[in-house]
């Protein structure tokens, strides 16, 4: 049963739940970008290309014969793929970029000093304090 308690409370951490919940919506992104590659993109620019259907282009490596299947190299399919990587790293990218500018914004937040430095023996003391605690110069 301590198993049991030690895996539930390990699956329940915030940090586990929120990796699960961002690989779904990953998953799912993947597929919007994949549609939108095969969909979208590609079939107009087939179209300036000559009508050429990206997922058909192959390069047979050796014919069809009684006893064996094709061997092809499916390049079309390839070049989707690249195209998919591409957008999902590109969005990725902007993501992180826009995350990272929030944080910037909280760290452009700088606290006002408390302390300030002892001409005389260069030690830190406080803004209000008329005289050096290290040395005992008037300040």
């Amino acid at each position: 049963m301590q198993i049991l308690k030690e895996f539930k409370e390990f699956a329940m951490r915030g940090n586990v739940v929120d990796m699960a919940i961002g690989i779904i919506i990953g998953s799912a992104f993947g597929k919007i970008v994949s549609s939108l590659v095969q969909d979208v993109i590609m079939p107009p620019i087939g179209l300036i290309m000559g009508n050429v259907d990206f997922s058909n282009l192959v390069l047979t490596l050796r014919e069809k014969s009684e006893t064996a299947e094709a061997i092809t190299l499916k390049y079309g399919v390839f070049i989707n793929t690249i195209l998919d990587f591409t957008i999902v790293a590109f969005a990725i990218f902007m993501l992180i970029k826009q995350m990272n500018r929030l944080k910037k914004k909280e760290e452009a937040v700088i606290a006002e000093p408390t302390t300030k430095e002892c001409p005389h023996c260069c030690s830190a003391i406080p803004l209000k304090a008329v005289r050096c605690p290290q040395c005992t110069s008037e300040l």
